[in-house]
């Protein structure tokens, strides 16, 4: 298990995830990708095949005209037709709207209509704070997130929404807040009851593959539940996600090129996660055999699935 954590922290390395305003926390590990897209298909489309995927993506400032659709894995695909999130609706805010990163697909934007409602029932919350999901045609990002690329990822911020009326300047410069304790081993003060119920109906959704969380949340929801834990498994400790939970949504049914990730596995995750707080406790020592970690090349466009071609030049 040493081993494991210690190959957990390297993959850190390669894989960004933003819910703090300022700077970025770490990002669970990508799912496999699908089938690159082929030279000639990318120079038919007068792009320059070896320009580097977040800057092309990351200057679309809408989504593309077409039928919704999620190509490739998490950390390695795009987005077509996708649907922007209001900036504000009747249960949540986006926030950080300089970014243009409140886009994803429908369903994802269904479901945060669907969470944030149930969101606004718990005392002191009247919705929820939406960081980013993807860009308007998904991709690499200009900075931050690994993943992020298909619209099915979520930044929920911990901080309870009790104030829906914020400006577009409020929004840049408020902060969410740190539920962690002992760099991560425990929540602290700032966690709640309202906390506890808002992660147990995300997870509990079917449309959910699983939610990031800070390993000591983990556990204290594992000590705290009282009934149904089947929601549990979802719940997947990893490094950061402290200012917010990161939900990942399963590709929706009949996308045949969204890549999903691997269904966690069996059991509710609860002794793993006390395994993580033991760790962060009592750190294991460095393996003098571990190979050093690779640097991460950037991705260019014909790196990313065929159909991001088409994506990216739709009009």
């Amino acid at each position: 298990m040493v081993r494991v954590l210690t190959a957990l922290g390297l993959i850190t390395l390669l894989a960004t995830c933003g819910g703090r305003p300022e700077r970025v926390s770490s990002a669970p590990p990508p799912a496999p990708s699908v089938e690159p897209a082929g030279r000639l298909l990318v120079a038919q489309s007068n792009i320059d095949p070896a320009a580097l995927a977040k800057t092309l993506f990351g200057a679309k400032r809408d989504g593309s005209p077409q039928s919704p659709a999620p190509f490739g894995g998490y950390a390695k695909g795009c987005l077509a037709g996708g649907a922007q999130l209001p900036e504000t609706g009747p249960t949540w805010q986006a926030m950080r709207l300089s970014r243009n990163r409140n886009w994803g697909h429908p369903e994802t934007i269904a479901y945060i209509k669907r969470l944030s409602a149930r969101a606004a029932a718990q005392p002191g919350w009247n919705g929820l704070y939406i960081g980013d999901i993807s860009q308007p045609r998904g991709g690499p990002m200009l900075t931050g997130h690994r993943s992020h690329q298909i619209g099915l990822d979520i930044d929920i911020w911990m901080r309870p929404a009790d104030n829906l009326g914020l400006s577009r300047t409020d929004r840049e410069n408020i902060s969410s807040i740190s539920m962690r304790r002992m760099k991560g081993a425990f929540t602290n003060g700032n966690w709640t009851r309202a906390h506890h119920q808002i992660l147990k109906a995300a997870a509990s959704d079917p449309a959910v593959a699983r939610i990031f969380v800070f390993p000591g949340a983990k556990v204290q929801m594992c000590n705290d539940e009282t009934g149904d834990r089947a929601w549990l498994r979802k719940i997947r400790p990893w490094w950061g996600h402290h200012y917010h939970f990161h939900v990942r949504l399963k590709c929706p049914a009949g996308t045949s090129g969204c890549v999903n990730q691997d269904p966690p596995p069996p059991g509710d995750g609860c002794a793993g996660a006390e395994e993580w707080v033991r760790n962060i406790l009592n750190p294991p020592p460095p393996d003098p055999n571990a190979p050093p970690p690779k640097p991460r090349r950037e991705y260019v466009l014909a790196d990313l699935p065929k159909q991001c071609v088409q994506v990216l030049s739709s009009r």
